[in-house]
């Protein structure tokens, strides 16, 4: 049996593609899915994905998590990282691993990035390798979930 991970994404980044290229690079949240899924395949793992411009959506989507057993989430919760309390709340509650991905180096951006609320909660927070990032996410946390680390 796969062991289920949730991968959600916070505001904006469904214009992956079109939004700010020189930062985010040019391909869509569709195709950073479809490597995501490849990599968790390889790996055995199983991968839902989640995107919402809406807070409560991500909040409610945690839940589910916490509902359905998932074992792990990756989240890039976007600017909600640096702002939402509410997401931090319902992290709080999960369980399971949490990694704390951005495609951006959040450090060397405008200096309201630099806080962020869920990096309380996360085991661990991986920024500005683009979509590397998630693949490194990805990969920890088959070991984190392993126990190869």
């Amino acid at each position: 049996m796969k062991d289920k991970i949730y991968i959600i994404n916070g505001p904006n980044l469904n214009k992956l593609g079109i939004r700010e290229p020189d930062k985010y690079g040019t391909l869509k949240l569709q195709e950073i899915e479809k490597i995501c899924e490849n990599k968790c395949d390889e790996l055995n793992l199983s991968c839902k994905f989640f995107q919402s411009n809406f807070e409560g959506e991500i909040v409610n989507k945690i839940h589910n998590a916490i509902d359905e057993n998932i074992k792990a989430i990756i989240i890039n919760a976007a600017a909600y990282t640096h702002t939402s309390i509410a997401i931090l709340d319902a992290l709080k509650m999960f369980t399971g691993i949490i990694i704390e991905v951005h495609i951006t180096n959040i450090h060397s951006r405008e200096e309201f990035r630099h806080h962020s609320f869920i990096s309380k909660v996360a085991q661990g927070i991986i920024a500005g390798f683009g979509k590397e990032s998630y693949l490194m996410a990805i990969d920890y946390l088959y070991k984190l979930i392993n126990k190869k680390v």
